[in-house]
């Protein structure tokens, strides 16, 4: 079997197991062992069926270093996968409500939070630069594949829907500058509040909440029934951005926390994405599939639901004065 070579920057570790269905999935990938744990009955929040589901969609990203590239499209790690699919998306569905008034759906993301129950409230008024700083080690997680689960819903696109998320993802991926595109700006921040810039070096780190939001976004984005939630939630990523961003900017000149550039970056560019996301995108996908209105309140719906309980847990452990990783960065809490 090959091995995929070890290129700077590229690839991530494997991960460490955090219970029977992730070690499983390390196994196979390692050492060929083929899966034999029951899924059904995990929890679809859970530790250990985030990372394995995370692990399972990593071959379609960068890819493990030291892993055969050809496990991509294995059928038993295909298979592994579905499995655990069923049981996330499932439970995702069973959790937020239903319906296909999509204008309402945004207009309720257009509802600023109560100040102080956001994370961006937070930090921009009362937050810690250790809590600034454990806030850039848990969406490295989201940002160091930013817009690229996104991309894959191109294909699926017809239209002024299609041409207009491109001109969304052009943005996204630096107008054409390497230097630009928002992956390299997050590691510029990473890097500039002295944290590792390295792909996915603080998984081990971070808790289910933040993977869970990126497995979602993987698994509307590699399966064309769910290109309606897929735009759902790009719009609903852009609609909620710019103000956050704008939150941040201040909490890192009040904490003298890194480079702000990144999320400056995204006040601007995120005001004139929403508007495109919602009318070109989101409309003339409807206009032209209007079946796919209830798959796309499903997918703002379930960002909102998952985006609320990451911040539910960073909010609960930093009010503790307790740190929101599974390993406290070096320097400690408080």
């Amino acid at each position: 079997m090959r091995t995929e070579e070890v290129v700077l920057g590229t690839g991530a570790r494997l991960p460490e197991p955090r219970g029977p269905l992730s070690a499983a999935v390390v196994e196979l990938l390692r050492d060929g062992i083929v899966p034999s744990v029951p899924v059904d009955d995990a929890d679809p929040f859970g530790e250990d069926l985030a990372v394995a589901l995370h692990t399972c969609y990593e071959p379609h990203y960068q890819g493990f270093v030291g892993v055969d590239s050809d496990w991509e499209w294995s059928p038993v790690l295909l298979q592994f996968r579905r499995e655990l699919e069923w049981v996330f998306e499932r439970a995702l569905r069973d959790s937020v409500e239903h319906g296909t008034d999509v204008t309402a759906v945004f207009d309720e993301l257009l509802v600023e939070p109560v100040p102080g129950e956001g994370v961006s409230h937070f930090l921009r008024d009362e937050g810690q630069l250790w809590q600034l700083r454990e806030y850039f080690v848990h969406r490295s997680i989201y940002h160091h594949k930013e817009a690229d689960p996104h991309a894959w819903v191109i294909p699926r696109l017809w239209g002024r829907a299609k041409a207009a998320l491109v001109a969304v993802e052009f943005d996204e991926f630096g107008g054409g500058r390497g230097d630009r595109v928002h992956a390299q700006l997050y590691r510029d921040l990473l890097a500039s509040s002295d944290l590792d810039t390295g792909y996915l070096s603080y998984f081990d780190d971070v808790p289910a909440p933040i993977i869970a939001v990126v497995n979602m976004m993987s698994m509307f984005g590699l399966h064309r029934r769910l290109r309606g939630a897929m735009v759902g939630h790009f719009a609903a990523a852009e609609i909620t951005t710019a103000p956050s961003a704008a939150r941040m900017v201040k909490a890192i000149d009040r904490l003298g926390g890194g480079d702000p550039h990144f999320f400056a970056e995204h006040v601007e560019a995120d005001a004139v994405h929403e508007q495109i996301l919602r009318h070109d995108v989101v409309g003339d996908l409807l206009a032209r599939e209007p079946h796919l209105a209830e798959d796309v309140v499903f997918g703002v719906r379930a960002t909102d639901f998952l985006e609320g309980r990451f911040s539910a847990h960073v909010l609960s452990t930093w009010r503790e004065n307790r740190s929101s990783l599974r390993r406290p960065l070096a320097g400690g809490v408080g």
